[in-house]
């Protein structure tokens, strides 16, 4: 039986040009998608909330950003800061959201894209 690959694992593995046909091929394909946005935007802030990823991703990825945060968090690749911030999606009603960071190992596998992707240009 083949082990199932960690998020963590899954996002430090994949190429820059990851195929189309590779992630269609993939159950959770929008998941993976929306993951790999919040490994991004989590390289580029400090700190960030979902408050701020629906602000950057289109309509379809805004189902699976809770989905999103609950991998990545799980694999260790982000963590919480231990602060909060009213939610600004209307169907929420302002209640409470969490604020995230990169953990040390988001940092490590966002730094490797990001020098994978420099050597390659």
């Amino acid at each position: 039986m083949t082990r199932r690959l960690t998020v963590a694992e899954r996002h430090a593995a994949a190429d820059k040009d990851l195929l189309l046909s590779e992630i269609a091929a993939r159950s959770s394909w929008s998941q993976f998608l929306v993951e790999q946005a919040v490994l991004v935007f989590g390289w580029e802030h400090d700190t960030f909330s979902c408050n701020l990823l629906r602000d950057v991703l289109p309509e379809l990825g805004h189902g699976f950003l809770g989905a999103a945060i609950n991998a990545l968090r799980q694999g260790g690749v982000i963590e919480h800061t231990g602060q909060y911030v009213p939610s600004t999606s209307p169907a929420t009603h302002g209640h409470p959201i969490a604020v995230w960071k990169l953990s040390p190992r988001g940092v490590e596998i966002a730094a490797k894209r990001r020098a994978a992707r420099r050597s390659a240009a």
